[in-house]
């Protein structure tokens, strides 16, 4: 009985630990897609992980005992999944796996030292990230080109759903799957390039569609009216005598011809008169 009591005692204790431990609350933050303006305030380290990525496992112990001092340290310390948000991981362009990075006031550095926990407390407390250069404001998280990147990152993994659905909800062949993305693409190809093609021609319109533009249609001064005015009847007045210069020279030709033909006349007569 007392042996059976005994443990009993320590089955209850276990149960007890490992209740404690699991409802104890973890010190790292979780950060998704929303939340990430949260870092351009305060002091902030952020790992990038994967839960398929054997360093980020082996990481994860170091993590915890880290953000066990994140209150001393005055420190937030948290950690993104980027299987689960797409978004964050476009942001920072993350290439390689586990990716830290250290944000202060919303400049960004990228943690390249050893992944320790004394590590980790000797970067806060020493500021030893003073001596590494920020991120550049074009790359930085919250700048347009970032922000692109997130969205590009957000739609992959909208694609990649989509695919899971058409294939294992629906039951479409992987390569039917395909076909229907490779349709909706060129379609939405067409649609955007009527788009930009309607509002070229809106902004730049092509000459034959213009109005015609007259240069005396606008208001002018008097004096320029009756300048303009002036320069219309020279023109008129040039044209005019070009035209009767014309017409003279046309007749010119034919008045001197019947004075040929009479003078002619007489030189025949006179051939004939010598033949006879």
């Amino acid at each position: 009985m007392a042996a059976g009591g005994r443990l009993a005692a320590l089955l209850c204790l276990a149960l007890a630990a490992a209740a404690a431990a699991l409802g104890k609350r973890s010190p790292v933050k979780v950060l998704s897609d929303g939340m990430w303006r949260e870092l351009l305030q305060g002091e902030w380290m952020v790992e990038f992980y994967a839960p398929w990525c054997p360093a980020c496992q082996n990481l994860q112990p170091e993590w915890e005992k880290f953000a066990e001092w994140g209150e001393d340290l005055e420190v937030n310390i948290a950690k993104v999944d980027v299987t689960e948000q797409p978004g964050l991981s476009g942001r920072f362009v993350i290439t390689a796996l586990p990716t830290i990075y250290h944000c202060k006031d919303g400049e960004f550095r990228r943690y390249q030292g050893a992944r320790t926990k004394t590590d980790f407390i000797n970067f806060i407390s020493d500021q030893e990230w003073k001596s590494i250069e920020p991120v550049s404001s074009w790359f930085g998280p919250s700048s347009f080109l970032m922000s692109s990147m997130s969205a590009l990152f957000q739609l992959s993994m909208w694609i990649r759903h989509c695919h899971g659905y058409l294939t294992e909800n629906i039951g479409i062949p992987v390569w039917g799957s395909y076909a229907v993305f490779a349709l909706a693409t060129l379609f939405s190809g067409l649609i955007l390039g009527l788009a930009m093609v309607f509002v070229a021609d809106c902004i730049c319109p092509s000459k034959r569609h213009r109005p015609p533009q007259y240069p005396h249609s606008k208001k002018l001064a008097p004096e320029s009216a009756q300048l303009l005015k002036k320069l219309d009847e020279e023109q008129e007045a040039d044209e005019e005598d070009i035209s009767d210069d014309e017409t003279e020279g046309k007749e010119v030709p034919e008045k001197d011809s019947s004075p040929n033909a009479v003078r002619q006349r007489p030189v025949n007569l006179a051939a004939t008169t010598d033949k006879s």
